[in-house]
């Protein structure tokens, strides 16, 4: 549905708006600064120690309504959309503390702001004004520019601190009112906790590796490591450990974090170069919507990074990552049951493997690692890349755990670009939510033998399906696939208490 009012219909509003401003102006100033603050310090970047207002006033322009829709509803609360610009004249300046002791006044200037609020009334009441709240929310990102000055001074004076200024201004605005955020204003006295945003869901990724990643450092090779967030506050956001020179690392590193909108929300990756005691340079970013991934279901992404989410200007390569995604949602969800309803001590991905048909006693469960025979059919390959003079290879595939020592080799198939192996291999795994599967191609040769491409891959489908087969593209490579096939047999045994406590 579009903007029901045009801005013509709307003059009275504005009008209205611009009566009362000074009035507005006064009262949110001070709202605004008490309640900023404190946000500010949950995600600052860690070049700044802390960021207060000096001066805050919104100026003598008040934003102007472009347009107003009421949407359709359950009968439990009326919501209204309001499109609104801005073209502010406020006087802000911002007191910057750096982690290096600097102190900075810093002007926010050019304020220009484009967006659409969400307001919705809830519950809806018998009694004068018939709504008991309101909650405050921007419908999506919005649009929303500025420039920032140090008085009497350069940005440039401090490598990377406009960067972490402006990150931290917009992570603030994005995450605390941008939906499914709201701010909840009681308007008749009760308790509206469960207007207030709830997790509805957890969201395991598995980061796996990245590759082909722009080069940061003029010696030797970059050392990547990887921010990921679904929200940008500090205590949820998430740090890999850094891989030295080296610009195709593999991390398998997993994490968990909790889901409000499954519709809405997204999960960011940030790649870093680490410089040590310097500020650490990007190298590149990328997004994964959450409404892409079906819930109970493993999904698997090779994301392209960019220099920024938001202005697509800059195509130059920056390499990719590889993200494997699984959602679980709290409530039953198109026939996946809860895995959270025992609550035992295991990661989430292990409450949905230990069900009560495994006949394990539920209190020992926590104790259970997932241990078993991963056995692997190297089926065929497509499309391999011509390897010697005649524009054919001689193709073999070796097979490896990550955390294993021995490895598994096919035979060598002469003298083709497509070859058929249909060999299985059975490999123990001694703890397969946290092992990965490497998968070599090798061209043999007379005095030895060439790396064409590789798959990494973890183990998270073979555990909840048992069983599958599938194609995978070969990385590193111009061209190939590879076609495998999995099976999981479990053999379950307990964790050593003693060792992990």
């Amino acid at each position: 549905m579009g903007f029901i009012h045009t801005k013509a219909e709307l003059k009275w509003l504005n009008q209205e708006l611009v009566k009362i401003w000074p009035f507005v102006n006064e009262a949110a100033s001070e709202l605004i600064k008490t309640s900023v603050e404190p946000v500010f310090e949950q995600y600052k970047s860690f070049i700044l120690a802390s960021l207060h207002f000096s001066k805050l006033t919104l100026g003598t322009v008040a934003p102007q309504f472009t347009g107003v829709e009421i949407l359709e509803s359950d009968g439990s609360a009326i919501t209204m959309e309001l499109e609104l610009q801005w073209d502010g004249n406020p006087n802000i300046v911002l007191d910057i503390q750096t982690t290096l002791g600097i102190s900075l006044p810093v002007q926010v200037k050019n304020i220009g702001f484009t967006g659409v609020l969400r307001l919705v009334f809830k519950p809806l009441v018998a009694e004068i004004p018939c709504f008991g709240a309101v909650c405050c929310s921007l419908r999506e990102k919005s649009k929303v520019e500025f420039t920032l000055k140090v008085i009497g001074g350069e940005m440039t004076a401090i490598p990377g601190i406009s960067d972490a200024i402006e990150g931290t201004i917009r992570d603030t605005i994005e995450d605390t009112l941008t939906w499914p955020n709201r701010i909840i204003v009681p308007i008749v006295p009760g308790d509206y906790s469960d207007l207030e945003l709830r997790p509805v869901g957890v969201l395991e990724v598995k980061l796996v590796e990245a590759r082909d990643l722009t080069n940061k450092d003029l010696v030797g090779k970059s050392d990547p490591f990887a921010v990921l967030y679904i929200r940008p506050l500090r205590e949820k956001t998430k740090k890999s450990k850094t891989i030295n020179n080296d610009l195709n690392p593999i991390w398998n590193e997993h994490y968990e974090f909790e889901v409000e909108d499954i519709s809405t929300q997204h999960l960011t990756i940030k790649v870093y170069d680490d410089e040590g005691l310097q500020p650490s340079e990007i190298i590149g970013c990328a997004r994964v919507d959450l409404a892409d991934v079906q819930p109970g279901k493993v999904k698997d992404f090779w994301l392209d990074l960019v220099k920024d989410l938001e202005i697509q200007r800059d195509k130059k390569p920056r390499g990719q990552v590889h993200l494997e995604l699984l959602y679980y949602p709290y409530a039953k969800h198109e026939g996946v049951s809860n895995p959270f309803a025992n609550q035992i001590q295991l990661t989430s991905l292990e409450k949905v493997l230990k069900t009560e048909s495994n006949g394990y006693d539920i209190n020992q469960r926590k104790n259970v690692i997932m241990r078993g025979v991963l056995s692997v059919t190297v089926i065929s390959a497509e499309d391999l890349p011509p390897m010697d003079i005649g524009g054919k290879a001689d193709p073999f595939v070796v097979l490896y755990l990550k955390k294993g020592e021995t490895k598994k080799k096919t035979r060598v198939v002469t003298d083709t670009l497509n070859p058929i192996w249909n060999q299985t291999f059975d490999f123990v795994v001694e703890d397969a939510l946290h092992d990965l599967l490497m998968v070599e191609v090798w061209d043999h040769d007379t005095f030895g033998k060439d790396y064409v491409g590789r798959c990494i891959l973890t183990l998270t489908r073979v555990l909840l399906e048992g069983e599958f087969q599938d194609t995978f593209v070969l990385q590193g490579s111009k061209s190939g696939r590879l076609n495998l096939d999995f099976k999981w047999t479990p053999q379950p045994i307990y964790r050593d208490r003693e060792r992990d406590q």
